[in-house]
């Protein structure tokens, strides 16, 4: 299920991204920045106004799901409650403060649903959990909800202005 445009929407593109060499180099450059940086900037609408909001993530290892946490009195909670479109920005500026030409970043766009208490619930809080473990009671609080994104599509930005994007393959 898409959730926009390709930037490619030539009708032979598969998910899982590009195509040979050029897709396994984009998949690994993502992979290092999401694994790198341990948060990012939740981006999320309502009422006709875009909002930022940062959030400490877990990403599944084939980079196709993201989970984070958030109270429940929040703006974001609210948002997140009435619309699924959601996107995530993880960036390596702290590592490149000296050469701004250095700094890469990625966009990961998907869908966020709230988890129930359950199986999934306790699989993904460890993530969470496991990921930055200073989070162990926030997670575990009643008044705290978790969230899972399904990441339809990577956009990997370098030099400002080289932009590439990758596709999970579905897990």
């Amino acid at each position: 299920m898409a959730d926009e445009p390709l930037l490619d929407s030539a009708p032979s593109r598969k998910p899982g991204g590009i195509a040979g060499t050029e897709d396994h180099a984009v998949r690994s450059q993502i992979e290092s920045l999401v694994r790198e940086q341990p948060y990012a900037v939740l981006c999320t609408q309502g009422g006709g106004q875009p909002y930022g909001s940062l959030v400490a993530l877990a990403v599944t290892a084939d980079l196709s799901a993201a989970v984070f946490a958030t109270p429940m009195t929040t703006r974001k909670y609210r948002l997140l409650c009435e619309c699924e479109h959601v996107a995530l920005v993880i960036d390596s500026r702290a590592r490149s403060i000296e050469n701004m030409m250095q700094i890469e970043a990625v966009t990961a766009t998907g869908r966020a649903r709230q988890l129930a208490a359950g199986a999934e619930f306790e699989r993904e809080a460890g993530w969470l959990v496991d990921r930055h473990p200073q989070l162990a009671m926030f997670v575990r609080s009643p008044t705290t909800a978790l969230f899972h994104v399904d990441i339809f599509r990577y956009f990997h930005v370098t030099r400002f202005q080289e932009v590439r994007q990758w596709t999970p393959s579905p897990g």
